[in-house]
């Protein structure tokens, strides 16, 4: 069986992956901390994180075509060299603790970026290069539990943005981070047949949700569908604390 998991388990985990395909879809982000917020109250999410790379990389050849006049390059080059500077540390850290750490680490990060995403924080002044670079670093930190889009999501929302260039810049973003981590990952050995039969048998749930996402079937304006993403990841995160405190 893919994963050692048992088949009710892989059928709640393709469930909540068109779930957080379809959030993908709409708002940008919150797929890869959607999912694995969720994975997380039913196994080990460290193996699936590859198959979580994948399939964000997948999503945006699904997404490419409406997004490219939207991209603010220069932002996400620059926040990618911090989060390359990170990355190898924050790998290392994930392949060498155990499960039930990782799934405290995964859900204590998750609560505390949503919070941050909830509260309504505002930066006062313009951030140069050298606070991007410091911002995707953190991001880089955090990206070894496959979830490094919370914080510069964070952070962009902090900043009076259209929501089409967030959109757009936050796909580019995610996408470079995961084309980064994944060697690191494969280095590590945790890239295996598995992870790609995964992939390859989530695709089609892939783009069935995105393209759910990207029809904005909601009623909800962007910024209002964001913040219900976040409430989603915030209370998968409680509920993975709490699980790991039981």
């Amino acid at each position: 069986m893919l994963f050692d998991l048992g088949p009710l388990t892989l059928a709640a985990l393709a469930i909540a992956l068109l779930g957080a395909a379809f959030v993908r879809g709409y708002s940008g982000f919150g797929f890869s901390a959607i999912f694995i917020a969720f994975a997380s109250l039913v196994t080990n999410p460290v193996p699936l994180i590859p198959v979580v790379f994948s399939c964000e990389i997948l999503m945006t050849t699904l997404q490419a075509r409406g997004i490219r006049s939207h991209i603010d390059w220069p932002r996400a080059l620059t926040l990618l060299a911090g989060a390359a500077l990170a990355l190898p540390l924050s790998v290392w850290f994930i392949l060498t603790v155990g499960g039930d750490t990782a799934r405290l680490t995964v859900s204590a990060i998750i609560f505390v970026m949503s919070l941050i995403l909830l509260s309504g924080w505002t930066l006062q002044r313009r951030i140069g290069t050298g606070g991007h670079i410091g911002v995707g670093f953190i991001s880089g930190l955090c990206n070894g539990a496959g979830i490094g889009g919370l914080p510069v999501a964070a952070f962009m929302s902090a900043q009076p943005m259209a929501a089409p260039i967030f959109r757009a810049t936050m796909i580019v973003y995610l996408t470079g981070l995961d084309l980064i981590t994944m060697p690191l990952m494969w280095a590590g050995g945790i890239v295996t047949l598995d992870t790609a039969i995964g992939a390859a048998l989530a695709f089609p749930i892939l783009a069935l949700g995105v393209w759910l996402g990207g029809r904005q079937f909601l009623s909800a304006t962007p910024v209002t569908f964001r913040k219900f993403a976040v409430m989603l990841l915030l209370t998968l995160s409680s509920l993975g604390l709490i699980r790991a405190f039981i």
